[in-house]
Formats: C-alpha cells, structure tokens, sequence
C-alpha cells in the first residue's frame, strides 16, 4: 500500500510539472547564462533550470506557482529579453 502511495504521489507530481523552453539571444557569456539562471530560480516553483550557451536557450521545468510570463519577467531583470520557443504541460 505504501509503495502504490509514493507512486500516485509520484505521477502526480510528474505530470504537474510544465517545461519550456526559451531563446535568449543575447546571452554570449558564462557570467550571463549564471544570471539568466539565478534569475529565474529566485521564483517560487521552479523546479529545474539548464542554460546552454551554445544554443542561447534555458530550460525551465516548473509547477502551478508560478509561470511563465513570470519567468519571462524574471529574465527581463537581466537585461535580457526572452523568447518563448516551446511549452509541454
């Protein structure tokens, strides 16, 4: 019984999770891709984020407290403008 109790929890907590994707094309540097980062992870329910330089997008894997056009916003205060690519709920 308590295993199929952490599975639901588990499942549920899986599929609670949106992930999205954004392009920030001015990043050109470590030191950006780290403020980008801190940025967004200062939110309350951020559960994950990955920047890659090379391709100039972030990750972001987040639940229902926040979203993302308060990750946008929270990009915004970096001085960088980010670009919604994709979104999965």
């Amino acid at each position: 019984m308590k295993i199929f109790i952490i599975f639901v929890l588990f499942i549920s907590y899986c599929f609670a999770s949106t992930i999205s994707v954004i392009k920030v094309e001015a990043m050109h540097c470590p030191l950006c891709t780290t403020a980008v980062k801190k940025a967004i992870k200062e939110l309350d329910g951020i559960e994950k984020v990955s920047v890659i330089l090379n391709t100039k997008e972030v990750t972001v894997t987040y639940n229902d407290k926040t979203n993302l056009k308060d990750i946008l916003t929270a990009i915004k205060t970096t001085s960088y403008e980010g670009v919604e690519i994709s979104t999965i709920k």
